[in-house]
């Protein structure tokens, strides 16, 4: 009963309100990064209400032209307003770095919990199928992937999913194998409760405040990932706005026109560095055992 009471505390703890008002009030650069982050979706979400071009139109005459008051960011080499993409391209690096990183944790946690619960023949399996994924650099088996399947913005979704669920796994298991030794896992187990239940009841559950930081953490890796892979010509294909496809267009004109590849750059940069920022002050947060030291 203590225990129960413990965790029904632990939860009220860790609500979305309190965890953000203590984010603010504990952490303030990851209360910034939170900050930049809403602004980086609200702007993906508002782009055709924040400028007067299209993603797609083509000014030949206008090619190339520097930053200026009707151009925010300059021109492309097509003419094209580098503020628009760079709009319109949030909407590909956000969804790319959410999507992947919700079905990658969901297929992690789901093998990890049931790796670490039932532990044998199936434990050995799942793990050594994680091992042989992540025995190999992320970025390079996400490039052979990409080569296999082809590029589009639907294959590097699949990519990513496929790429990220292995480290997750490896966490979730561990914790797992925590929890099925607790008072409560052991009290359930002896009143006849069935295994599945006592899986997404109580052990997941508990596993949430560490899948939620593993979530923001995650997401900045697909984010670069896929600015790697446009990079590399093998993800989101022309004429698609994507960040890394525009520094990676951008790089011949780059001693000439520098703020093709710059803003893109620092874009990238800049969002990846937010929710790293917020996946430590989350950690920091949730932790129990961090916020005793």
């Amino acid at each position: 009963m203590k225990s129960t009471r413990a965790l029904s505390r632990a939860n009220r703890e860790n609500t979305v309100r309190s965890v953000l008002t203590r984010l603010f009030r504990e952490n303030r650069m990851a209360a910034v990064s939170f900050a930049v982050i809403i602004l980086f979706i609200l702007a993906a979400i508002f782009a055709p209400l924040l400028t007067p071009y299209s993603w797609e139109e083509m000014e030949l005459i206008h090619r190339l032209n520097p930053p200026s008051a009707a151009h925010l960011f300059g021109t492309d080499e097509a003419g094209r307003d580098i503020f628009t993409r760079m709009l319109y391209g949030s909407r590909v690096s956000l969804l790319v770095g959410i999507l992947p990183s919700m079905v990658s944790l969901a297929i992690g946690s789901l093998l990890g919990v049931t790796a670490g619960y039932y532990g044998g023949w199936l434990d050995a399996v799942i793990m050594r199928l994680a091992d042989i994924v992540l025995a190999f650099p992320s970025m390079l088996l996400a490039m052979v992937l990409m080569y296999m399947l082809g590029g589009g913005l639907f294959n590097v979704f699949l990519t990513l999913s496929l790429v990220n669920w292995a480290s997750a796994a490896r966490i979730i298991r561990a914790e797992t194998l925590q929890l099925k030794e607790r008072e409560f896992v052991e009290s359930a187990r002896a009143i006849g409760v069935k295994s599945p239940k006592i899986i997404f009841r109580h052990i997941l559950p508990n596993c949430v405040p560490t899948i939620i930081v593993l979530f923001t953490l995650n997401i900045p890796d697909s984010i670069l990932t896929e600015s790697s892979l446009s990079f590399l010509g093998l993800g989101v294909q022309p004429p698609a706005a994507s960040w890394g496809l525009m520094v990676n267009a951008g790089r011949q004109f780059f001693y000439t026109s520098p703020w093709l590849c710059l803003f893109p750059g620092m874009a990238v940069m800049i969002i990846v560095l937010a929710f790293h920022f917020l996946g430590d002050g989350l950690r920091d947060i949730l932790d129990p055992r961090r916020r005793k030291q």
